[in-house]
């Protein structure tokens, strides 16, 4: 799952990227309203940390061009503002989420859990397709009750894929949500992490649709 975090303090951007990296996401970073509305704009993000007091453009100007625009990725406002009326313009303008500053990373990290869950239709923390869980607090898998050590790579396709359970999933989309934007992508290597992930699952859950491509569903249902 790729995300980006837009927030202009240097110290508190830092604390951000390193947690969420450390938690097995893909991170972007913005220091300032342009970048992070250009980034917003034109990169496809599961889902958006933004800071409302940004210099250049500031949050809920960068999040109302994003829905106008037609952006419908979830995201988080975090903000050192605690009146109520900054909380109902950031809710106003498309905010999905709001934590105030000083805040507990773990608080944000659990947020953004809920939001990428609840996007994709999820309501647990746990998403099952036949014997294999994926369990997104924790970030491990198991298969019919046993862990299954994975790679950070694989563990990121095979949570995309999980969390969009049953939906078709380009190698175009896959490789955009698994990189982030200076990674020299290759669509070419997803076919290597699918071989392998079928071999650890050993599970007849991840399908390839033949021109179209992959699909984690219970056995027999592959499109």
């Amino acid at each position: 799952m790729r995300l980006l975090v837009v927030e202009d303090d240097p110290d508190i951007n830092r604390q951000l990227v390193g947690a969420l990296q450390d938690a097995g996401y893909v991170v972007d970073s913005a220091r300032d309203g342009e970048e992070g509305h250009y980034l917003g704009d034109t990169e496809p993000y599961d889902a958006v940390v933004l800071d409302l007091g940004l210099p250049v453009i500031d949050g809920v100007s960068i999040l109302e061009k994003w829905r106008r625009a037609g952006r419908k990725m979830p995201v988080l406002i975090l903000t050192a503002r605690d009146r109520w009326s900054d909380k109902v313009a950031g809710f106003d303008a498309g905010a999905d989420d709001y934590v105030a500053k000083p805040f507990h990373m773990e608080e944000v990290l659990a947020r953004l859990r809920a939001l990428l869950r609840r996007s994709a239709g999820h309501a647990s923390s746990e998403i099952t397709c036949g014997p294999v869980m994926l369990d997104t607090k924790g970030a491990r898998v198991t298969v019919n009750g046993t862990a299954v050590k994975l790679t950070s790579l694989e563990f990121r396709l095979l949570a995309y894929l999980m969390h969009h359970k049953g939906k078709v999933v380009s190698r175009t989309e896959l490789v955009e949500h698994l990189y982030d934007q200076d990674f020299d992508r290759d669509s070419n290597t997803v076919e290597v992490f699918v071989g392998r992930l079928r071999k650890k699952l050993g599970a007849d859950v991840l399908h390839t649709v033949r021109g179209m491509g992959y699909c984690v569903s219970d056995a027999g249902d592959a499109a």
